[in-house]
């Protein structure tokens, strides 16, 4: 974990891609894409079962390392808004004991809008917590400190003669985009516009590793 300060708010980004928010002890984590797979698998795609267990083990881990009190998901924790009803029973025990020991909050986005609330804590559109804004997609025209995911910013460089792609948090002045959680879900490029556009002016991406945070301009 390494300190991120973002609108005057210390937070530690973690390299899974979660961010902790240590005066909260509150863990945020965006795009799970919980039950992708099994979307694909229903119409004719298949994939292995287990990205649901995957992430959830995955952020399991994030909680007991943190110690977290809270938990806010950014929007797309499924991948469609049936996706609970289609849980393994394993997978379904990991998240009850998940919500039923945290306080726990699932903001909405564009995949799993209409979610339905026996899944545990609770649904909101969006939420203000201590001044800053967190959604799903961040808003160009709020000017208001943002939290947000819904792009699953990469950085996408050359090392050596190779393509490296890492998972990045994107920061502009009043947003700071954070990097899809889910075990099977792809990214877009930091620099692309549409990242751009959301952003709304200078950003940087940053990711971070065992000791730093490591930043790289974006082109506007």
């Amino acid at each position: 974990m390494v300190r991120l300060s973002f609108s005057g708010v210390d937070f530690l980004a973690l390299r899974q891609g979660a961010l902790f928010w240590p005066a909260r002890r509150a863990l945020l984590v965006a795009d799970l894409h919980l039950e992708k797979a099994s979307w694909y698998a229903c119409r004719g795609q298949m994939l292995p079962p287990y990205d649901s267990i995957a992430t959830l083990a995955d952020l399991t881990a994030l909680v007991e390392e943190t110690g977290a009190r809270e938990v806010w998901c950014l929007g797309d924790s499924f991948h469609d808004r049936a996706g609970g009803e289609r849980l393994s029973d394993r997978a379904r025990a990991a998240l009850d004991m998940l919500t039923s020991s945290i306080d726990w909050s699932w903001i909405t986005g564009n995949h799993d809008a209409g979610l339905a609330a026996d899944i545990g804590g609770r649904v909101l559109a969006e939420a203000v917590v201590d001044g800053l804004v967190l959604r799903h997609e961040a808003h160009p025209g709020d000017g208001r400190p943002e939290l947000s995911g819904h792009f699953h910013p990469r950085l996408r460089l050359q090392m050596r003669g190779r393509n490296v792609a890492r998972r990045c948090f994107v920061a502009g002045e009043t947003k700071l985009i954070l990097p899809a959680f889910g075990a099977l879900t792809g990214g877009l490029d930091a620099g692309d516009p549409a990242i751009g556009r959301a952003v709304g002016g200078p950003a940087r991406a940053l990711v971070p590793v065992a000791d730093r945070l490591l930043s790289f301009p974006l082109a506007a």
